[in-house]
């Protein structure tokens, strides 16, 4: 693997930007029974250097370069202009989603070779093009190998390589002046990058060791901030299985959960102290044993239901099926929005996650430290998964669900625009407070010393969390 000891000396631009803001569009696209030249012309009437091939429901199946032209030209003359496109277009296409960021790209590109790299949707259909030429403008340093590290990861050895590096980075990224928010959302990314390819070295391990292929469809999930896309540096395990088989298909499912969890925690994400892991039966079930799990949830609360709602309401598909994850996030949905009894429930709940400022304004701390994931981000986190249920809102992204409110007219704009100043705020402290402790080989976690921070910052914070108690009442969750 390619040292990424440069990290420190990145730049930023790729961790701040997806794809779809730099990708070219439209992209062009044709059927692999026409022929080449027919294509060629295309691409010289359209004034692009590629055309990728796709079947019958709009899928990328292959793409076609002008160094593919060359490479027909040579072998075959001219007459190679009559072959159909399926048969010159190189297969399989190299893709990667819209809402990956720019160094993801970036380092696929180079790891491969490549000048082209379709972006294509969940279902592989293409929405842009990523061109050499089109990313000179975002030059970056050894430290773009990050996000391509993960997926050619050979062990856990390869994916702890990656992780021990992540201080670094987000250190790097808080010099540059990368908002809290975006670096937790890359720290997520990372994760969700090593559970997916964790679980792909699972499964190939079974298959080496003769327990055969998976016996049905199956999605491995990545729940709570890693599903929300928010994660920093104080990790642990929290995933689950959802498949559509039998009853007596589970000892394969647990045999993977097992090798799974195992293979993450000597990468470097430890075991969940909650047994919140599809090693646990209670975390890996069929379909319809995820519906009557979420039945018993909605209609049985009690404080530990919604302490498992705020864990698995927010989870995204890593590994596996897709369409059977948003089977289970669409029935999950329903049937929590069904529930007046569990949506009032979660509201009290929220509205009781205060004592963070006491009565003359002063930090509330406990040993000099304030627990600010339970008095500032939970508080936002929980608000908004209620509100998105409630609303049938499908986001599992705490800004983007109170931007789906906004859209929907439910939040004001400003208001908004402080519960987002609220959550980097607090993303912020944590963030430099786990960074501090790493440095004195304290273990990172949810509780920050106040009085290490400079004035404005406090103040910052002071401000964020007596703001929070007013945004509680705004976002309709105080009783």
């Amino acid at each position: 693997m390619n040292d990424i000891a440069a990290l420190a000396r990145i730049d930023s631009f790729p961790y701040r930007h997806r794809l779809r803001e730099v990708m070219s569009t439209p992209v062009l696209t044709a059927s692999g029974v026409i022929t080449l030249s027919e294509a060629v012309r295309k691409m010289y009437e359209a004034r692009v250097s590629s055309i990728v091939g796709v079947d019958d429901d709009g899928r990328a199946v292959g793409i076609f370069t002008e160094r593919d032209l060359l490479r027909v030209l040579s072998n075959d003359g001219p007459s190679g202009l009559e072959i159909s496109l399926a048969e010159a277009m190189t297969r399989p296409v190299a893709a990667v989603s819209a809402d990956a960021y720019v160094y993801v790209a970036l380092a696929r590109m180079t790891r491969i070779g490549l000048r082209h790299l379709v972006v294509v949707d969940d279902d592989n259909r293409p929405l842009g093009m990523i061109t050499g030429r089109a990313l000179l403008k975002v030059r970056a340093t050894e430290a773009l190998v990050l996000g391509d590290s993960v997926e050619n990861a050979r062990g856990a050895d390869d994916m702890r390589a990656v992780l021990d590096n992540l201080p670094r980075l987000a250190r790097g990224l808080l010099d540059e002046g990368v908002t809290a928010r975006n670096i937790a959302s890359v720290i997520a990314l990372v994760l969700r990058d090593t559970t997916g390819r964790a679980a792909e070295l699972a499964e190939q391990s079974m298959l080496d060791d003769g327990w055969g292929a998976a016996p049905s469809r199956y999605a491995v999930l990545i729940l709570g901030s890693g599903g929300r896309g928010e994660s920093l540096l104080a990790f642990d395990q929290d995933n689950a299985i959802v498949h559509d088989g039998k009853p007596t298909d589970d000892p394969w499912f647990a045999e993977l959960g097992r090798r799974l969890n195992d293979m993450l925690n000597a990468a470097g994400i430890r075991f969940c102290d909650g047994a919140v892991m599809a090693r646990e039966s209670k975390w890996r079930k069929s379909l319809e044993e995820w519906r009557d799990e979420v039945h018993r949830w909605v209609y049985s609360v009690e404080n530990q239901t919604v302490m498992y709602c705020d864990i698995f309401f927010d989870f995204q598909p890593v590994w596996g099926d897709r369409a059977l994850a948003e089977e289970l996030r669409t029935m999950a949905m329903e049937k929590a929005a069904q529930s007046a009894f569990f949506l009032r429930y979660l509201a009290q709940n929220v509205a009781g996650m205060d004592g963070s400022i006491g009565l003359f304004g002063n930090f509330v701390t406990q040993q000099g430290r304030l627990n600010a994931k339970k008095f500032g981000l939970l508080p936002l986190v929980s608000a908004a998964r209620m509100r998105a249920i409630r609303a049938h809102v499908p986001l599992t992204g705490t800004d983007d669900r109170f931007a789906a409110l906004r859209d929907s007219g439910a939040l004001h704009a400003d208001d908004l625009r402080d519960l987002v100043e609220v959550r980097e705020v607090v993303l912020r402290v944590m963030l430099e407070q786990q960074l501090a402790d790493i440095a004195m080989n304290i273990p990172p976690s949810a509780r920050i010393d106040p009085k290490r921070f400079d004035k404005r910052l406090r103040h910052r914070l002071r401000w964020a969390l007596k703001r929070l108690r007013t945004l509680k009442f705004i976002c309709g969750v105080a009783g």
